[in-house]
């Protein structure tokens, strides 16, 4: 099945800054794909009549319902007991579900409960139901079948995606990482309600998932990837922004503004700086005025500190602590005391966006990891080197344990410490690494070969990242261009 991945263009805004891209990709999936099949098949009707729909739902409807599989009938009533007062939290859920299963023929949920999405958790019991019907239904006949509508409609979106997200990542000068792999991910899904935007955080995944429409939304999918993109800044930075939260008192007074804005205000700083983005890049500065009146209070600031930003070189990656660090809540107050909030948001038509309720907080060896990670990117190595240490003693997981060494490795690494670099490496291998985390593993000790001259050692070392089921692309693309370089005379 022809599939439009877009790395290629995300690395050339990457490349003037050397690092690899991070990879986003424009798909479907087989797992969502059967959920809303099932769930079309057991009631849901949301805007069926709607000339928006895609001729694809139908059909499958249609063919499901010939083929009148047995556990059509637990699905149903599987459906009704989770029935949602609208067609938008109707589809979340399932949504949710979908994309924390695994995929065929068993869509079993393997992860620790407190890792389980809280939208999630209730629906556990749609697993063996849904191996049944991809089985009794031969949804994999139905998927194959579907593709060329599927690659059709994909392929719409293909150019424009790509050329929104190279315009985000010129903008924010953004420099990528594959730890962990890490990505932004785009799903098309034929047999939903038309005109739902549906965005979703798990982990290291960001994904949205678009329905049908008139025309592609791609306003929604660069506003996503900024999301994907921002919110990592945000929490990176919590401490700096909790010192400006007084701020959020006066979102009380703005009825427009989400609720979700009003309770988080990392998120509505984020949202500010976003449509403050949204704004340079769309050349529309009346957007902060609108911005402003629905309840986007730091949008204002953000928009008057851009232009800095653009006549300077740093990214936003490193630019963002110093932008935040600088509200000047005095003023700020002054300004937003004689602010004129709307009673009601502008309409943006035909779309319906849904987020899903925010994972618990990490907790234990999880949030040692998470620590130590967020102080290695901003480098401060030797408080990184000593939560990576503390993780070792905390936990038994052997992945946990592979991953604190990588870690440990990479600080050696930016040491200028080769020695200790690849013991430490060694060690990470030794104990167990997650895929995504070997494969670089792998990378790294090539590049370290290669730097003492031993270039067999290095090939043999970036062909085995290559071979790795679970790999980032980034790793990939890294190995791959290890194993070119080892290769020459």
């Amino acid at each position: 099945m022809n599939r439009f991945v877009f790395a290629a263009l995300l690395a050339l805004a990457a490349a003037a800054r050397g690092a690899p891209p991070e990879t986003g990709q424009l798909d479907a999936s087989a797992t969502l794909f059967t959920v809303m099949a099932a769930i079309n098949a057991a009631g849901y009707s949301a805007d069926l009549s709607s000339p928006n729909n895609h001729p694809l739902r139908d059909a499958v409807r249609a063919e499901i319902a010939k083929r009148n599989p047995p556990s059509l009938a637990g699905l149903k009533e599987f459906f009704e007991k989770h029935h949602k007062r609208t067609d938008s939290a109707e589809l979340a859920q399932y949504v949710s579900f979908a994309l924390t299963a695994h995929g065929p023929p068993d869509f079993a949920i393997n992860m620790r409960d407190v890792d389980i999405p809280p939208d999630v958790s209730p629906m556990m019991a749609l697993s063996p139901l849904l191996a049944a019907f991809y089985k009794e239904a031969n949804i994999d006949d139905l998927w194959k079948r579907s593709q060329a509508a599927i690659d059709q409609y994909v392929a719409r979106y293909h150019s424009p995606v790509a050329e929104a997200v190279l315009a985000v990542n010129a903008y924010l000068r953004q420099q990528t990482s594959g730890f962990k792999g890490r990505r932004f991910q785009i799903f098309i899904e034929l047999l939903a309600g038309p005109n739902q935007i549906q965005t979703r955080s798990f982990g290291n995944e960001y994904t949205i998932v678009i329905s049908p429409s008139p025309e592609p939304r791609i306003f929604d999918v660069r506003h996503g990837y900024l999301h994907y993109l921002l919110d990592p800044l945000a929490t990176r930075n919590e401490e700096i922004l909790n010192r400006k939260k007084v701020l959020a008192d006066h979102v009380l007074r703005a009825a427009a503004l989400d609720d979700s804005f009003k309770e988080d205000f990392m998120l509505l700083a984020t949202e500010s700086l976003i449509k403050s983005v949204e704004a340079r890049l769309d050349h529309k500065p009346e957007g902060i005025v609108q911005a402003l009146k629905e309840g986007y209070i730091l949008a204002p600031y953000f928009a008057e500190q851009l232009p800095v930003y653009e006549k300077q070189e740093e990214s936003m990656q490193f630019y963002y602590a110093d932008m935040v660090k600088a509200i000047d809540v005095v003023r700020e107050d002054a300004r937003l005391s004689a602010a004129d909030f709307a009673q009601q948001a502008a309409a943006r038509a035909l779309v319906r966006v849904a987020e899903a309720p925010p994972p618990p907080p990490l907790t234990g060896a999880d949030k040692t990891l998470d620590d130590a990670e967020k102080l290695y990117t901003a480098r401060d190595l030797e408080s990184a080197k000593k939560r990576y240490l503390d993780l070792i003693q905390q936990t038994d997981r052997k992945t946990m344990q592979a991953a604190a060494y990588y870690g440990l490795a990479r600080i050696a690494v930016l040491q200028k410490d080769p020695e200790s670099a690849e013991r430490l490496f060694a060690k990470a291998l030794e104990t167990g690494p997650e895929p995504a985390v070997k494969a670089w593993v792998l990378v790294y000790l090539g590049r370290l070969s290669m730097a003492s001259g031993d270039r067999q050692q290095a090939a043999g070392q970036f062909q085995a990242a290559l071979k790795i089921e679970g790999a980032s692309p980034a790793a990939r693309e890294a190995a791959a261009l290890g194993a070119q370089q080892s290769s020459k005379p």
